[in-house]
């Protein structure tokens, strides 16, 4: 708000529109520009907490849904000629990945299979970082707004209550009808910071260790399925 324009309408005493439309439509545009970055900021965070809920929920049970087809008993010759087509989910991939190791090594006529254990291991170890990378895509932005929001809003904070101040010394009148919403717009900026800091900062710690949880799953399925293949190198040497 302009302090000339404020001292003028203190001097005339009209009432003062605290709404949050009002006090948005009061700012000071630099202030304004805050509210809007934060409030963009605040939807993005809402849509990466909406697809990463779905994502995760949507793994967890692609993978209970793997592993009881995987234990049930099935050829691993059946599983990948069933998968190889459309690995599309993270434990199929680390299954498809070491699958293929092992038939491009045995149909290619390999006379020594001594590497062969660490090439497996080594291609499962990709496509879990691949998986874990996919995972962990975008929460960068959550960590960010959660850390960066609250200053954010603070600097809007911050300029609102120089505007305030310029307005009571232009105004020479220090009642509450002056300075007043100033301050209210100043903490409105520190509000909608805080409003898109908090979800982000609770959802980023809930994703970072479901993220982690599922890491050590992909792995744990991975060191068993090493296990097995080495032992079948081990017959055929």
């Amino acid at each position: 708000m302009n302090p000339a324009d404020v001292a003028q309408s203190a001097l005339a005493a009209p009432a003062a529109d605290i709404s949050l439309i009002g006090l948005f439509l009061q700012a000071h545009f630099v202030v304004k520009l805050v509210m809007l970055g934060l409030l963009a900021a605040s939807v993005w965070v809402w849509a990466i907490i909406v697809d990463k809920t779905l994502l995760f929920a949507r793994t967890r049970k692609e993978m209970d849904r793997f592993e009881q087809v995987f234990w049930s008993g099935q050829s691993l010759e059946d599983l990948y000629r069933s998968l190889a087509g459309r690995p599309n989910q993270a434990m199929a991939a680390i299954f498809v990945a070491a699958m293929r190791e092992w038939k491009r090594t045995y149909e290619s006529g390999a006379r020594s299979f001594a590497g062969l254990n660490q090439r497996i291991e080594k291609v499962m170890d990709v496509t879990i970082a691949r998986e874990v990378e996919r995972l962990e895509s975008r929460l960068l932005v959550l960590a960010t707004v959660g850390s960066a929001g609250p200053f954010i809003g603070l600097f809007g904070t911050v300029w609102g209550i120089m505007t305030s101040f310029q307005s009571i010394a232009a105004s020479k009148n220090t009642s509450l009808a002056v300075v007043a919403p100033g301050i209210a717009e100043a903490l409105f900026a520190t509000a909608i910071g805080l409003i898109a800091a908090i979800p982000a900062t609770i959802f980023y710690n809930k994703f970072i260790t479901q993220a982690g949880r599922q890491a050590q799953r992909l792995e744990g399925f991975a060191d068993e399925f090493s296990a097995i293949l080495s032992r079948q190198i081990d017959e055929r040497s």
